[in-house]
């Protein structure tokens, strides 16, 4: 069994500065479960263009309010909405205020990745 509390994960090595905010990985790929589970922080007023051409993600908004936009479509993100990017999505993530997250992302995530955020491309781990 995995234990871990967000406490315990803060200053250390699974708690990234991920460039719009901030990311603490909770499940990382030695933990061998397949998958990585993280409490993410989008920061207000950010808009970050992403795309995970390595990894599916879904994520669970608990905190806050923003936007995610694919293509030409903008969906709303407020707690309680999820969304889940199944076909490696180029994406805008957008927060209006601070966004809190909680991201699914398979196959599991090393731990340390950080986005190398650009207006082109879309960051990707």
């Amino acid at each position: 069994m995995i234990y871990r509390t967000l406490k315990q994960l803060i200053d250390s090595t699974y708690d990234v500065a991920w460039g719009n905010g901030q990311s603490r990985r909770l499940l990382v790929r030695d933990d061998g479960v397949g998958y990585s589970l993280t409490d993410t922080i989008v920061r207000a007023g950010t808009e970050s263009l992403l795309r995970y051409s390595n990894h599916l993600e879904t994520c669970y908004c608990i905190e806050g309010e923003g936007e995610v936009q694919v293509g030409k479509e903008t969906f709303r993100i407020t707690p309680g909405c999820m969304y889940a990017l199944n076909g490696h999505e180029k994406h805008y993530l957008r927060a209006k205020t601070d966004l809190r997250l909680i991201c699914v992302f398979s196959p599991a995530l090393v731990g340390h990745e950080k986005h190398q955020l650009d207006d082109l491309n879309g960051s990707s781990y």
